[in-house]
């Protein structure tokens, strides 16, 4: 029977942990690709590992600090031979899950320890409360469940932490949160069942023991606050950095196609020129020096796309979209009509048409051989409102959450959003954007007078 009490609390702690793991497993799922039945050894193997490893650890007295770290180890381990992704985004998405488990399940076992010692103290009249095996399994099983609420909360939006990063990128995120569990494990490894702070006898085991678990809970407390801003505002940073960079790449493709346009011009005005020259060549039979005249002449020119829309750098740009769809063989229909007197930069306009554009492309080109693509755009004025609207075929197993999808590279596409969205909002526009049967729809309004005016109220 003492044998039996002696793995009271692992007993009551089991059920949750598999509870864990299962959420766990989800979250990973969202996250790497794995086939279902990888998906169900996970979940077991991890369930039998660390079923045996407390059993075993109980039996021979193992050191805390030893099997955690094995725990630990073990935990990653299935991670990385069970689901399919770079090693890089394994390790942190196995370091995520690791934090959780232990930042959440030390807080709230801390306070949960903390109000039993109080209330047997208070309400019982018990001097030097002690928890007892089946409380600290209850009390470990209740800080599981919390573990399991906080991993399904997170799941939901953690999802762009993992979007399309550099292998490089998901390493420096992973060793800040490594060392963190690792701090925790000396420091629970110290704590020697809860005890950490001492008081040298003057005040008491319940006070030790109340001032130790309070420690924990700020040290916890303090450590979650610093994962999680560290987590999220790297994940902001990089987005700034790529938004920053895209922009600047953008400003030497505005650049490009307005010297081609320079170059265009100056060819049209010399002209009756390259005429006499091309007539000379013609007469004295140098065909030679006039195929490469011609060439020269065409490398210097951009040829007429048929979008004309009477803005000069929008031409080139939809001329140039236009020939990669014509390449990838999707259907282009294109009305841009800009209107007269508009107040919105060119280069700003190159920024939203280049962006949704490159998005269709890309969507288009990852669709299935034998489907139908095609890139419909619509730009026109109504009611003092100029509205850009573009659809363009997707993959009908393609999802889209805030600025992202299930692309390969989704980041590519939430940071072409990112600086639309900037520049929509500059000019006090609106963007929607909606992805319905196979068909993904991108919107903008801008009000093209300086007063300010209600959008939803003009059209």
């Amino acid at each position: 029977m003492k044998q039996f009490l002696d793995y009271l609390d692992i007993l009551i702690i089991a059920p949750c942990y598999l509870g864990y793991l299962c959420v766990a497993d989800k979250f990973c799922k969202k996250i790497l690709e794995s086939s279902k039945k990888n998906e169900l050894l996970f979940v077991i193997f991890s369930f039998v590992s660390w079923l045996t490893l407390n059993i075993v650890s109980r039996w021979f007295l193992v050191p805390y600090i030893f099997s955690v770290t094995v725990e630990h180890i073990l935990f990653m381990e299935l991670v990385l031979m069970l689901f399919r992704e770079s090693r890089e985004k394994k390790i942190l998405t196995a370091s995520v899950l690791i934090i959780v488990m232990t930042l959440v399940s030390t807080f709230f076992t801390s306070f949960l320890s903390c109000f039993v010692l109080l209330f047997q103290h208070t309400m019982r009249s018990i001097s030097e409360p002690l928890l007892s095996e089946w409380e600290i399994g209850v009390i470990s099983g209740i800080s599981c469940c919390f573990v399991i609420f906080a991993v399904y909360w997170l799941s939901g939006r953690m999802e762009p932490i993992f979007c399309g990063k550099r292998k490089k990128w998901y390493v420096i995120l992973a060793l800040p949160l490594l060392m963190i569990i690792t701090v925790f494990d000396v420091a629970n490894w110290g704590a020697s069942h809860g005890i950490m702070v001492r008081s040298g006898g003057s005040t008491g085991m319940y006070y030790d023991q109340i001032f130790s678990y309070a420690e924990f809970l700020v040290l916890t407390l303090l450590s979650m606050f610093a994962a999680g801003f560290y987590v999220f505002g790297m994940n902001r940073i990089y987005f700034e950095q790529e938004k920053s960079s895209r922009y600047y790449s953008q400003v030497a493709v505005y650049k490009m196609l307005t010297e081609q346009y320079r170059q265009s011009e100056r060819l049209r005005h010399d002209m009756k020129n390259h005429v006499i020259v091309l007539s000379a060549l013609f007469q004295n039979k140098e065909w030679e020096k006039m195929g490469d005249y011609l060439k020269n002449m065409e490398e210097s020119s951009i040829e007429n796309g048929g979008d004309m829309t009477g803005n000069k750098a929008v031409d080139a740009l939809l001329y140039q979209k236009r020939k990669q769809a014509n390449e990838k063989k999707i259907k282009w229909e294109c009305d841009v009509q800009m209107p007269k007197g508009y107040a919105i930069n060119e280069f700003d306009l190159c920024i939203l048409f280049g962006n949704i554009l490159d998005n269709a492309l890309e969507a288009c080109s990852r669709m299935r051989c034998g489907e139908s693509c095609f890139i419909n755009i619509q730009a026109k004025t109504v009611k003092k409102c100029f509205l850009i609207e573009v659809k363009n075929s997707v993959d009908m197993a393609e999802k889209y959450v805030d600025g992202f999808t299930n692309k390969e590279n989704p980041l590519e596409h939430g940071i072409g959003l990112m600086n639309v969205g900037d520049v929509v909002h500059g000019y006090n526009g609106v963007l929607n954007i909606e992805s319905e049967k196979g068909i993904f729809v991108t919107s903008i309004l801008i009000p093209l007078n300086d007063a300010a005016q209600d959008i939803k109220t003009a059209v």
